[in-house]
């Protein structure tokens, strides 16, 4: 059946971005790990006037400051940015701190299959400029984001998954001239920690965790040094063209500008433009945070490493040891924003973190939360414009990957926006975003996928 969509605006807990029409207004931060542990950057305040800029950006988060501050730095374009709660308050300071050398969700053969060998390796490139973009911006802007070492572990969840494993190191090299390190069991348990779930893995000499939320208060910081105003508790809540513009309404104030940009990827809601309507699906993630670990409990875990680590599900769980000693662990929530708070959500969660490592049964769970993580139906990030409005712009779709590449992103949609040649002519940014077929129904599909997904995950 189609979702009912309303006007209501709901509470921050059960937010959907596919039923409600409109974001919150002010909403806090989320209780997480993150904000409990940030101290948050000063903004504009909330838009009480009129204002007037060459570009005015819906999304206070990664992608949205990004844009604007290579608009603001390189172009010499004047920006405003509205947020409807809080800067970083959507899936920019609710995920896990995953920086990853990649883009959206597809996978590399299915790249090749698709695009061919040579688009491929180009896009794959484009996702490693994002990481090593996001590295020199962290050291040129001195952001205490707490970035770790590099590497990225990705684990055989069962002894079976180590020939995908084996098949996945072979194909990098052959295809792009990446290096990768396979490991066995023995190996892995020695270096870097053990788990009777952890039949090996292999290394990624790439990506690194970092403190999220600390991350974004570093772009806000660096987008009010460029003259940028980033206003909070703003939501559009009216759009409307006048004499060839834009003027965008908040319950207090407007912007005036030639150009938009819709930065709300997973946070999208469906009226905020019709050419952005059932173009993308919101999956939520749950991350749960423990208390930190003994000096026992580090000893028989194992843990010798804060790098990222992933495993071979499908629906895959993602987690690593924090710089405190405290472990984080996120995956796979609950289908609708109503049943976001079923406390089951975090008790599977919770259920695998004991499978990995039995010796944390009694562990202590400090921090619960969960966000939008935001799906293409092509698994690609799109960085473009409408087509039936070249004045309006939007990048989104990372699939769980923005923590980097929203960075990338931003920096080609400034480029896009000030009219630069130099934008590669990938499908990140020359293909337009698709609509779901049978869009009402996605959820309908989404949950006999995760039980197929389940199913073959633990017992194939």
């Amino acid at each position: 059946m189609a979702a009912k969509q309303t006007d209501a605006i709901a509470t921050p807990a059960s937010y959907d971005p596919l039923l409600e029409n409109y974001p919150g207004a002010g909403w806090q931060l989320p209780d997480s790990y993150w904000s409990a542990t940030t101290d948050i950057a000063v903004d504009s305040g909330v838009l009480s006037q009129q204002e007037a800029a060459d570009v005015a950006i819906i999304g206070g988060g990664y992608t949205g400051l990004a844009t604007a501050y290579y608009l603001a730095k390189t172009f010499n374009l004047s920006c405003v940015v509205l947020e409807a709660n809080q800067a970083g308050w959507g899936c920019s300071g609710r995920n896990g701190g995953f920086a990853l050398k990649a883009g959206g969700r597809m996978g590399y053969q299915a790249m090749i299959n698709r695009f061919g060998l040579a688009g491929a390796q180009a896009m794959f490139n484009e996702t490693f400029a994002g990481l090593r973009r996001l590295r020199e911006l962290i050291d040129d802007e001195r952001i205490d984001c707490e970035p770790q070492a590099d590497g990225h572990l990705w684990v055989a969840h069962k002894p079976a998954m180590m020939e995908t494993a084996k098949s996945e190191a072979e194909l990098l090299k052959r295809a792009f001239g990446y290096e990768t390190e396979l490991l066995s069991r023995e190996a892995l348990a020695q270096r870097y920690f053990k788990s009777p779930e952890a039949a090996g893995a292999l290394r990624f000499p790439d990506g690194f965790g970092l403190h999220p939320m600390k991350l974004m208060q570093g772009y806000v910081q660096m987008a009010m040094r460029q003259g940028i105003k980033l206003y909070r508790a703003s939501p559009v809540i009216h759009w409307e063209s006048v004499e060839g513009r834009h003027v965008l309404h908040t319950p207090q104030g407007s912007v005036t500008a030639a150009k938009v940009v819709c930065a709300t990827n997973g946070y999208t809601s469906p009226k905020l433009h019709k050419g952005l309507t059932n173009r993308t699906f919101p999956v939520l993630s749950n991350v749960l945070v423990t208390a930190p670990l003994s000096d026992a409990q580090l000893a028989e875990t194992g843990f010798k490493t804060n790098q990222i680590i992933t495993d071979t599900r499908t629906l895959r769980y993602y987690y690593r040891k924090l710089p405190d000693n405290r472990i984080l662990i996120g995956g796979r929530s609950a289908i609708t924003g109503k049943d976001a708070l079923n406390p089951r959500h975090d008790e599977m969660l919770i259920e695998s973190l004991q499978r990995k490592f039995p010796a944390l049964e009694q562990i202590g769970i400090d921090y619960k939360w969960g966000g939008w993580v935001c799906v293409t139906y092509d698994d690609l990030p799109h960085v473009g414009q409408l087509p039936d409005d070249n004045s309006v712009f939007y990048a989104m779709g990372y699939g769980g990957s923005g923590v980097s590449f929203s960075l990338q992103a931003g920096w080609r949609l400034a480029q896009q926006i000030a009219g630069d040649k130099e934008v590669p002519p990938l499908p990140f940014y020359n293909q337009p975003l698709k609509k779901f077929p049978f869009a009402p129904f996605r959820r309908m599909g989404q949950r006999m996928l995760y039980q197929y997904f389940h199913l073959r995950d633990e017992y194939k």
